[in-house]
């Protein structure tokens, strides 16, 4: 359990120090979702199978995407720095994790300060044609992370993805 904790509580402070610099207004991304342009995934019936899904990386080289959690759109920042997909407290409660639900017993410390996190499991995770379930999550603090990442709980269910050529491809 405490080497459980420990590895939690690594992959938070990575992850809530990465964060930050991905989605602060000194880079001089769109401080809303409505300003901010997702790449949407192409998916062409004849150029991909089912199952497969192309991300273009954006002007800063990250791969961000619209992704259904638990049936709800959620936007994303593939991270492959990130052991797990992190979300924030507001997010948690669009996938239906309530506030009484949430057991905020590990510390992680951020560029923001200290947070605490909470560990769920998202029961679906989605992009495109590409379906995966049971996927393991933190929510931290909603000062703490402002975005979403998706992080390797959810690609080390995939059968690969790959970067090329600037896009990023996920293969169930």
């Amino acid at each position: 359990m405490l080497l459980r904790t420990a590895i939690f509580a690594s992959v938070a402070i990575v992850a809530a120090t990465q964060v930050p610099r991905f989605f602060s207004p000194s880079q001089q991304s769109p401080s809303t979702p409505a300003e901010r342009k997702v790449t949407q995934p192409k998916v062409q019936k004849a150029a991909l199978p089912q199952g497969r899904v192309n991300l273009k990386a954006d002007g800063r080289g990250h791969f961000l995407g619209n992704f259904q959690m638990n049936g709800k759109s959620i936007e994303g920042l593939v991270d492959t720095g990130a052991s797990t997909i992190a979300v924030n407290e507001s997010t948690a409660r669009q996938l239906g994790f309530t506030a009484n639900g949430l057991d905020f017993r590990y510390k992680a410390s951020t560029a923001n300060g200290m947070t605490e996190a909470a560990r769920i499991m998202i029961d679906r995770v989605e992009i495109g044609t590409v379906r995966v379930r049971n996927v393991e999550a933190m929510v931290l603090r909603d000062k703490a992370l402002s975005g979403t990442l998706v992080g390797m709980s959810f690609l080390t269910k995939l059968r690969s993805y790959q970067v090329q050529n600037g896009s990023l491809t996920l293969v169930q």
